[in-house]
């Protein structure tokens, strides 16, 4: 059913984000969060500052473009993942909002996870809703998680389970730390995939994976030996990106030997890679604005439940 307007609110640790979906078309609307030159981060306090001040400009630019006019629900990423203990202060700046917008605006709301939403962002927009309605494995990378995933259906939304993942640093910071190192800004997810493009070309560093779990830390310090010896930054560049791709690889052919024949999803800002995209031809990958942090896959999810008559 389309035509029924739903507004989505994700508010993560660095990006403060809108969308708005009608069951065929969706609008997003965010904003990076400001990290001073030379951190590797955010703290949550500063995350939550941010989101407030940031969600009051961008309901006046949708307002301004005329697109809060007949909202028919309200959704917001509460917490990371729908699991018991999940939660980040920074989600609290959507909640509330959405909470008060869809009490004001006498529609309901429907709280979902960030984790679900960037599920539900790549499959539309892959053109693939569909997969929402049957088991999925699915990698949701960025810069705080590396997790595979096992879904399921759960009523008009999804069920994420944890099967493997890092065992420490995800890719995400193992890629913002290894281009902070180099001198790129924070985060460096897009510098350092353009940088390691001119690099020579390298398999990476096959890690130890078991039970589809492994760990990252040691490459952190190898790019760091690298850099400190003088290897060329986009050596080192392509080295950490490779890795991270090989290992994706790896792990999704050893879990497709557990689970045959379900489709492979990449969700989060690590799947904009452009060489993990090459490494991991055979799965679903969404335009880079579907991948990265936003709110799209909330309001596809609040859509859903809304004209499907459930809960996200």
């Amino acid at each position: 059913m389309t035509g029924k307007r739903c507004l989505g609110l994700d508010t993560s640790n660095y990006t403060t984000s809108t969308a708005l979906f009608d069951g065929a078309d969706g609008y997003q609307l965010g904003r990076l969060l400001d990290v001073e030159a030379g951190s590797l981060g955010l703290r949550q306090s500063d995350a939550l500052f941010q989101h407030v001040k940031r969600l009051p400009e961008l309901f006046d630019r949708l307002r301004r473009e005329g697109r809060l006019e007949d909202i028919a629900a309200v959704g917001a990423s509460v917490k990371p993942r729908w699991v018991e203990g999940s939660y980040m202060p920074c989600f609290l700046a959507g909640e509330t909002a959405g909470r008060i917008l869809a009490d004001t605006l006498g529609v309901p709301f429907f709280p979902c996870a960030h984790q679900q939403g960037h599920i539900a962002a790549v499959a539309w927009g892959a053109g693939r809703l569909e997969m929402l309605d049957k088991p999925l494995l699915a990698w949701h990378l960025s810069g705080g998680t590396t997790e595979l995933l096992y879904v399921e259906p759960d009523g008009t939304g999804v069920l994420p389970q944890k099967i493997g993942g890092t065992s420490d640093i995800s890719a995400g910071q193992l890629i913002d730390r290894t281009g902070v190192a180099l001198g790129l800004d924070f985060p460096a997810g897009r510098a350092l995939d353009t940088l390691s493009r001119t690099g020579r070309p390298d398999r990476g560093f096959a890690v130890k994976i078991s039970n589809f779990t492994f760990s990252f830390s040691g490459m952190e310090n190898k790019a760091k030996d690298m850099a400190a010896a003088g290897e060329p930054a986009a050596d080192v560049a392509r080295f950490i990106v490779a890795t991270v791709a090989r290992t994706i690889r790896r792990v999704t052919d050893q879990a497709l030997e557990q689970y045959p024949g379900l489709p492979v999803l990449c969700s989060g800002g690590v799947a904009s890679n452009s060489i993990l995209r090459e490494v991991m031809s055979d799965a679903v990958f969404a335009p880079p604005v579907c991948s990265a942090d936003n709110a799209l896959g909330v309001a596809v999810l609040t859509h859903r439940a809304l004209t499907m008559g459930g809960t996200v």
